[in-house]
């Protein structure tokens, strides 16, 4: 159940950050899953020890988990549009 858990939530929190990041036109509801996935994790290395926390790959759902899980969402989107178009956006 937490899998199903983490897979919706992913999917929302990579559809969100690409919104904000304004790649969603490229994006799928695939890569969205992979982008709030692979976010989660990042946000797990580096930014939950900076804000606390804990990313929502570690089962946990609260308010705090969801921000730093949406943040490393947008830090992989931003470093993803650095190399393919060498800026930010």
């Amino acid at each position: 159940m937490t899998l199903l858990l983490v897979l919706l939530v992913g999917g929302i929190l990579g559809w969100l950050a690409s919104m904000v990041m304004r790649t969603d036109a490229q994006q799928g509801i695939f890569l969205n899953i992979v982008v709030g996935i692979v976010g989660a994790v990042i946000a797990g290395f580096v930014i939950t020890p900076l804000i606390g926390g804990a990313p929502i790959t570690s089962g946990s759902f609260d308010l705090m988990s969801l921000i730093s899980s949406f943040l490393g969402a947008v830090v992989l989107l931003a470093i993803v549009n650095l190399f393919r178009r060498g800026s930010v956006r």
